[in-house]
């Protein structure tokens, strides 16, 4: 869980109601990933313990549950990812896998206008801020959705926020990284037929 404090020149804001949400996020996604073949990460960060920090394990099992082909996940209901591990399970990846490029997927507070938004950006986030926590930054990019508004009482706040909205949330993510699937396989065969003509 993170704070959403200042606008970055580089993210997008999408409301989650919106009927093309999932092609937007997608799109964003998209125009922010290497040109040259790196591992995809997606590490969604959060505790099933709340349900304002469930939007990150949520959306990890969503995208989970279908068959993906061009990244890999970290963070499901099953097994999260959250402030008692997520320095082990960053070592973990970076042993296994060679200059990964990471998308960290999160919750976090924000003004009540905006809850209900999904914000995408390049770099990386801060977990735990909401709850002054001191974790490692995470991310070469990120997904996050505004789940709740900040400023008071941050852990009451986290566990009186409405499941209803954190799993809409989560449902137009893990959509959007179905479809960035999809986009990624036609693009690597595109790229496999001009390398063989």
């Amino acid at each position: 869980m993170n704070l959403m404090n200042k606008f970055s020149s580089e993210e997008e804001r999408f409301n989650y109601t919106d009927p093309i949400v999932s092609l937007q996020i997608r799109d964003s996604i998209l125009k922010v990933l290497p040109y040259y073949r790196r591992d995809i990460i997606v590490v969604c960060i959060g505790t099933d313990r709340s349900t304002g920090d469930a939007l990150g394990p949520l959306t990890g099992t969503l995208i989970s549950e279908r068959k993906i082909d061009n990244f890999t996940v970290f963070g499901t209901l099953e097994n999260p990812v959250h402030a008692v591990n997520l320095n082990e399970k960053l070592m973990e990846i970076n042993n296994i896998y060679n200059k990964p490029f990471i998308i960290a997927i999160d919750a976090c507070l924000g003004k009540a206008k905006s809850i209900g938004t999904i914000v995408t950006a390049r770099g990386p986030i801060k977990p735990g801020a909401a709850l002054k926590k001191k974790l490692p930054d995470v991310g070469d990019m990120h997904v996050t959705g505004i789940v709740n508004i900040s400023g008071y009482m941050e852990y009451f706040v986290l566990q009186n926020t409405r499941l209803h909205t954190v799993m809409q949330m989560s449902k137009k993510i893990a959509d959007s990284f179905h479809l960035l699937d999809s986009s990624l396989t036609i693009i690597q065969n595109k790229a496999n037929h001009f390398s063989t003509t």
